[in-house]
């Protein structure tokens, strides 16, 4: 909200039983503000002054209420990480624990680069967990920081920058790098920078709100962030007959190879993504005894971590990506994955809440245990030809497969992106080199009808326009003039 000069001023109430039993109270566009004093002396004295602040034409800030002058004090004495833990605060009560874990690792990695110039740490890895794991956790402040912790918090107060001193870009440049690399020194993967630089952004976003900058400096910044590579290799795509040697590898796999037999093939021939498959009930499937069935999809079980529930729980029930609390997304499901359902069902049955897949213990299955199925099952079902290619690395590889052949099969990309539960944005720019594939099919066709478009003119020049779909017998080309 912008600046307002629309200020008025109350008499100082008293307020008696109270330790702080002066108010001085005032309001800035409507919006109303106080702060309390001990003595009525201290409450005359800062009314007035705020008032002078007034009188001089000086606007106020409707959020706060104070005058300008004041802010840019604030601004000048406020460091990086008081505004990162604001933010952190402000933030939490409406963010899922899996997004609170995302933005504690994106502040822990910067706010070590956001200090005065040639201050170092001398254990950069203990002022990192404090930071991760403390500063900008809030679930952690319930309790001090250990005394380790306590040492490189406070060394951090001391060092950190002030807010005012960031739209230098050598500052800010040498913070957005520190994104780049992990306490090591090495590369961090590119998804990870992209997704700490727009957790840092968002706080930027913020300080510009509360008037510590009139603009985004990130924005104004020359500086390149790595090369994000969202477009799927297809050399790591395998196609319908090395899925089926790989599922086929994973039922006969001992201990849960059988269990997570249904659970793979979710994710290649609904293309379901696995925390949507661990979530999935016998409620939300259609499984008829013959031909296509459905499923209903609701939401996804989300591995957080029990330091960041509210509940101390290591699992969070979300909405489906992207989508609004409440959305469900209907996915067609061929006879093959019908079949391999309803034989689950009957040979392993459903939890007492509905769920079709769970671990032995029937809570929800973990990743690392579904990854260690299937690495196993590769090292069973690939050659070597196909290791070194890096075929189907991840189980993630089974929903890039089951999109690329609904592609490959000539099913409408709008429709490959409902189904998938994606933008078709977003279904392009991972796709692209197997909408090749589709584009090529679709020019089969185009030349097809044009074929048999030419092969219907009569040898008088005469076109029988009910070839032409939309068209009525009547409606005839005669001559190169066309009716209708």
């Amino acid at each position: 909200m912008a600046m307002s000069y629309k200020v008025r001023f109350w008499e100082i109430s008293e307020r008696t039983g109270r330790q702080k039993g002066f108010e001085v109270r005032w309001t800035v566009s409507g919006r109303e503000k106080s702060e309390s004093f001990k003595t009525k002396g201290l409450a005359e004295s800062r009314r007035a002054k705020l008032m002078t602040a007034a009188r001089d034409g000086e606007p106020f800030a409707p959020r706060t209420g104070l005058p300008a002058s004041e802010l840019r004090a604030l601004k000048q004495r406020t460091t990086w990480y008081t505004l990162a833990r604001e933010y952190t605060e402000q933030r939490w009560d409406r963010t899922p624990g899996n997004t609170r874990r995302t933005l504690a690792d994106a502040f822990a990695t910067i706010t070590p680069a956001l200090v005065e110039p040639g201050a170092t740490y001398r254990n950069p890895r203990i002022l990192r967990r404090a930071l991760y794991s403390w500063a900008f956790n809030k679930n952690a402040w319930k309790a001090a920081p250990g005394e380790e912790w306590q040492e490189a918090l406070a060394w951090l107060e001391r060092n950190s920058l002030p807010v005012s001193e960031l739209e230098d870009p050598e500052t800010l440049r040498r913070g957005l790098d520190a994104l780049c690399r992990k306490l090591d020194g090495t590369a961090a993967a590119a998804k990870t920078v992209k997704r700490k630089k727009a957790a840092v952004n968002e706080v930027f976003g913020v300080a510009v709100e509360r008037g510590y900058f009139t603009h985004n400096p990130l924005n104004r910044l020359r500086w390149t962030a790595p090369e994000v590579a969202d477009e799927v290799d297809p050399d790591c795509v395998p196609n319908p007959a090395q899925v089926t040697r790989l599922l086929e590898a994973v039922r006969e796999l001992p201990g849960r190879g059988p269990q997570l037999y249904g659970f793979f093939a979710c994710m290649y021939y609904a293309a379901m993504r696995p925390a949507e498959i661990i979530h999935l009930r016998k409620a939300q499937c259609r499984l008829p005894a013959t031909g296509w069935g459905l499923l209903n999809l609701k939401g996804g079980v989300i591995t957080a971590g029990k330091e960041w529930t509210d509940d101390g729980s290591v699992h969070e029930i979300h909405s489906l990506k992207r989508r609004a609390a409440k959305a469900t997304r209907p996915v067609p499901i061929p006879p093959v994955l019908v079949r391999i359902l309803r034989d689950h069902i009957e040979q392993f049955g459903v939890t007492p809440d509905g769920r079709i897949f769970r671990n032995a213990q029937g809570n929800y299955i973990d990743h690392s245990a579904y990854g260690i199925t299937w690495n196993r099952a590769r090292e069973a079902a690939l050659t070597l030809d196909e290791h070194t290619l890096e075929l189907a690395k991840r189980p993630y590889d089974l929903r890039h497969a089951g999109i690329s052949f609904w592609l490959a099969s000539g099913v409408d990309p709008a429709e490959c992106a409902r189904r998938a539960g994606q933008s078709i944005q977003v279904l392009f720019r991972h796709y692209a080199k197997f909408l090749t594939e589709t584009r090529d099919h679709a020019n089969h066709l185009i030349e097809d009808s044009m074929r048999r478009w030419d092969g219907s003119a009569e040898a008088d020049g005469v076109v029988l326009a009910s070839h032409w779909p939309g068209n009525t017998p009547e409606q005839l080309v005669r001559g190169g003039k066309q009716a209708g």
